[in-house]
């Protein structure tokens, strides 16, 4: 087997040794006379003595053949399985006239034939001619079909069979639709709290954005004290927040008491009921002490939240220099620095050149200490010595001439090899009297404006 896989090589490309004539010969004039060249296909290599050294398994090193899948008897091989139907199966051999007919009449149950509506689609019909046919608007048509696909994310093994007929009546649709922002654990607790408590529509409505609203607002003032797991908890917030809203402190109280009512956790309880009291005191005009965790959670600076061609806009813009938060305090230092300034002709002039540059509109606070200002850019803006729930890059606008800390400021320095922001009060218990800068204002991206669910947005 070796000496035939050593002439089928030879053959292809043969060796120089074998060759009679002359090294260098003169190529042939005409193709008559050219050399054919085979060229062999090598499908296997055979081994003498089995294909291997001994112990090598008997069939040469190859791995086995793998028979292809069989059906069952009687039964055809089919490697595509087309997906199941949606329809039930009452439904499923009907023609277009008899389902048209179904949504017509509103024949069987509002989940059973809810599907047809989607079938329909799936034909051609659109939502106007399907309305045309049966008589059924098309927010009807858009309600059904989101509260059927609602009501099957609630079929698992955490959500009990029985809970689901409670929406089988006409008015099912209605509370499962307000539902359909939330993932499939949200739905299932915010549908165990629909039942328990009777909700309407509109009931179900302010549950749903009070869910989908309670991560968003990490950090914020009391959050900390309610469940996110909590349909309650989450409602409860969400007054609670309304509640700091108002105005006059006789307002609060009646937002703080709805509040209390739909409270679940024993943390959540205390801090509304805390809050309660204390809007009672300040209605009677008697003095309350501020808390600490409200300090901690408030930022002694400007934060500004850029808007998309807010620069752009801008009459005067500044262009200031960035330090980013791995560099270093001696990055701080060697920024540089604005020496003179053409306001006429918008030229800037410092004393040496830089990589990154941040252009800013020129707000007040800003401007006042441009000379001397500083951009450190923060890739998470949750790391700021007050709450924040976005995570974030933000930009620190510091003041390099202001280091002498004080109680009330906010201030730049490095630890751990890394530039960060702490509160004055803080350093100085720390035995820090100096810091790299002062910070004057934080700048957060653009953002998109935050979508508001209205009740006729899907539809």
């Amino acid at each position: 087997s070796l000496h035939l896989i050593t002439t089928m090589l030879s053959v292809s490309h043969p060796h120089p040794a074998a060759s009679t004539g002359p090294r260098h010969r003169k190529p042939l004039s005409t193709a008559h006379h050219r050399r054919r060249r085979c060229t062999y296909t090598i499908a296997a290599l055979i081994l003498p003595g089995g294909g291997g050294p001994r112990g090598s398994p008997p069939n040469g090193g190859m791995l086995p053949r793998t028979p292809p899948p069989t059906a069952p008897p009687g039964q055809l091989y089919q490697p595509f399985h087309p997906p199941p139907n949606p329809l039930p199966e009452t439904y499923r051999n009907l023609d277009l006239t008899e389902r048209l007919a179904v949504l017509r009449d509103r024949m069987g149950r509002w989940y059973e034939y809810a599907p047809l509506i989607s079938s329909l689609s799936r034909e051609g019909f659109t939502p106007a001619s399907i309305e045309e046919a049966t008589g059924m608007s098309g927010v009807e048509q858009n309600r059904l079909v989101v509260a059927s696909q609602v009501r099957d994310s609630l079929i698992s093994d955490d959500f009990p069979d029985d809970l689901l007929h409670y929406f089988d009546s006409y008015g099912g649709p209605d509370l499962l639709y307000e539902l359909r922002f939330l993932n499939a654990r949200q739905r299932i607790v915010a549908t165990k709290h629909t039942i328990e408590r009777r909700l309407e529509s509109k009931g179900v409505r302010e549950l749903a954005r009070s869910m989908k609203d309670f991560p968003q607002r990490r950090g914020d003032e009391g959050w900390d004290a309610f469940d996110r797991h909590s349909a309650g908890d989450c409602l409860a917030y969400a007054r609670f927040r309304l509640s700091r809203e108002a105005i006059a402190n006789e307002d609060r109280i009646p937002e703080l008491e709805r509040s209390l009512d739909v409270v679940e956790t024993e943390s959540a309880r205390a801090r509304v009921e805390l809050e309660i009291e204390r809007a009672i005191k300040k209605a009677a005009g008697e003095e309350v002490e501020e808390l600490e965790a409200e300090i901690d959670a408030r930022p002694a600076v400007p934060v500004v939240r850029l808007m998309y061609g807010e620069i752009s806009e801008a009459s005067i813009v500044l262009l200031l220099p960035v330090v980013k938060e791995t560099d270093g305090v001696k990055a701080v230092d060697l920024a540089p620095r604005r020496s003179q300034t053409d306001a006429d002709l918008g030229i800037v002039e410092v004393d040496k050149g830089w990589a990154r540059w941040a252009v800013l509109p020129g707000w007040a606070p800003v401007m006042a200490v441009a000379d001397e200002a500083v951009v450190i850019e923060l890739a998470d803006g949750r790391v700021l010595p007050w709450r924040s729930a976005e995570n974030e890059r933000v930009l620190v606008v510091a003041d390099r001439k202001r280091k002498e800390v004080v109680d009330e400021g906010i201030y730049v320095l490095e630890k751990g090899g890394k530039l960060v922001v702490e509160r004055g009060k803080k350093l100085l218990e720390e035995g820090i009297s100096q810091a790299a800068a002062e910070v004057v204002t934080v700048v957060r991206p653009p953002k998109d404006e935050e979508d508001i669910i209205v009740g006729d947005e899907w539809d």
